[in-house]
This record gives structure tokens, C-alpha cells and sequence, in this order.
């Protein structure tokens, strides 16, 4: 279904698709909610949904590999370490400005913070990043993240 072997991958009806942020935008589109239809409202979150996709998740995701499987002395670790706090801080600029990414919950929200929620695992402390942490609290207390959260594997 992926043509890079990899997971996730969607498949609806006759409609394939594959990629977590496409995978998201398909679904938000035919639920018709998650993601503005037209105008700066969905540039915005589109915006933000691409900044995961081509910056935290990469990112987050290297030092996370590194974390678990390398000397934390090598130049990878500094150089991912110092990417991901500067992601962080993005984060935390914009969740200063507005309650989600986007300003509603939305894709953007749904696909990073996975991701956010590890700042701990990724030596970034909390007290560094006030609004996101605030954000990380106010996502994981929405009931439907609560019930994807307790079918994550251990």
C-alpha cells in the first residue's frame, strides 16, 4: 500500500493513502471537521501540519534513535539535541499566541503532539517550555485522546 514499505498506510473504499500527514488531512477532509476548509485559517494549519512532518517528527525522532542506541557524547546527539530544543521553543512561541497550532485543535495538534509530549525523553525540561507543556496537559485531557492514549502499546 506504501510504496516505501513503511507504515501508516489508508485504505478506503478504492482511495489509498499513505503518510501520516496525508492520512490526516484525507480524514479531516471526508469528516469535514480537524481542518478549515479555505483561507488563512487553513494555511495556518496546514502550515503547522507540515511543520511536524518535515521538523519534529524528523528531528524528535533522530535524537530519540540516538538517545537509545548511541553514547549521548557523539556530534549526532548535540547536533539533534539542539535542533529538537529549537523546535521546542518554536512550539512554545506559538502555543504562547494561541490555546492550539492552529488556534482550534485540529491536524496539526493531533499529528505533534505525540511527539511534544516526550520533551522528558528528550532531555528538554518542562520549565523551558511553559506553553507547551500547558498545551501537552490540555491535548491528553481530551477524551479522545485519553481512549487512543490507553490503546497505545506498553
Amino acid at each position: 500500500m506504501n510504496p516505501n514499505a513503511k507504515i501508516p498506510a489508508l485504505v478506503d473504499d478504492v482511495t489509498t493513502v499513505f503518510e501520516s500527514g496525508a492520512i490526516l488531512v484525507y480524514l479531516a477532509e471526508k469528516a469535514g471537521k480537524f481542518l478549515p476548509k479555505a483561507g488563512q485559517e487553513r494555511a495556518s494549519a496546514l502550515s503547522w501540519l507540515f511543520f511536524q512532518i518535515g521538523g519534529v517528527g524528523p528531528m524528535f525522532g533522530q535524537l530519540g534513535w540516538f538517545l537509545s542506541h548511541e553514547p549521548t557524547d557523539i556530534a549526532a546527539v548535540a547536533r539533534y539535541k539542539k535542533e529538537t530544543e529549537r523546535l521546542y521553543a518554536v512550539l512554545d512561541k506559538r502555543l504562547s499566541q494561541a490555546p492550539f497550532l492552529a488556534n482550534e485543535y485540529g491536524v496539526a495538534d493531533m499529528a505533534t503532539f505525540g511527539w511534544a509530549k516526550g520533551y522528558d525523553h528528550y532531555g528538554v525540561s518542562p520549565g523551558s517550555i511553559p506553553h507547551v507543556k500547558k498545551w501537552v496537559d490540555r491535548v491528553a485531557d481530551r477524551p479522545a485522546v485519553q481512549r487512543a492514549m490507553a490503546k497505545k502499546p506498553k
